[in-house]
């Protein structure tokens, strides 16, 4: 902290608040605050830092307060295992009121889901808790969830070509020796469905040469 309080400091020749936001889960000790230089007869440094250590925190104290970050920070602060659940619905629904842009609305979100995954049985507590709701909160809240859904199932796809990407050059290595970088990207490139025509053809394969004249055709 102390580093990058003279470095800024250095930089801007600016007053500097010092500020640290820890969100670790443990421990749950007080965390330092200060950093001190001192030789037996002369104190050099008495350096304080503001310290917020989330998992000292209370999720209570922060739900009705309109802050884009308290809605975000929310789910690492202390929370209790059977509030996990009622903890995520709180922050959506804070965040859902705060009718912040889109792509904001999606980071805090996607932080949200993140370090609040919840199990099937957390899932139904968290769409009981939502039917408490406002209508308009309801909404607003499910179309957050949607999107996480959608998002999952793009990554999931986006990552079963790539991984069948792969498998196809490892087999043409496996029978061809190592390829090109070069060659590796121009298969990487190509597109689902030549993926898998190039699959079925590395079996007619001789050498390198042929593999080429394929991708060229």
């Amino acid at each position: 902290m102390f580093s990058y309080f003279a470095r800024l400091h250095e930089k801007f020749v600016l007053p500097i608040y010092p500020i640290v936001i820890f969100s670790y889960d443990y421990p749950q000790k007080a965390a330092e605050n200060k950093y001190e230089i001192e030789f037996p007869d002369f104190k050099v440094l008495d350096f304080n830092y503001r310290v917020v250590q989330l998992n000292r925190l209370n999720w209570r104290d922060f739900i009705d307060q309109p802050n884009p970050v308290a809605s975000a920070l929310m789910a690492k602060m202390k929370i209790a295992d059977q509030d996990r659940a009622k903890v995520k619905a709180q922050c959506l629904r804070l965040l859902v009121t705060l009718k912040l842009d889109p792509a904001r609305m999606q980071l805090i979100s996607g932080f949200i889901d993140t370090y609040l995954t919840l199990n099937p049985v957390e899932e139904s507590i968290f769409r009981s808790e939502l039917n408490t709701f406002l209508p308009q909160e309801q909404e607003d809240v499910m179309e957050l969830v949607t999107s996480w859904m959608q998002q999952g199932i793009e990554q999931g796809i986006e990552q079963g070509i790539m991984r069948e990407k792969n498998l196809v050059i490892r087999l043409i290595e496996r029978k061809l020796g190592t390829i090109e970088p070069e060659i590796k990207t121009q298969i990487q490139e190509l597109e689902i469905e030549k993926i898998e025509a190039l699959g079925e053809a590395i079996f007619d394969f001789s050498n390198i040469e042929d593999l080429k004249s394929w991708l060229n055709r």
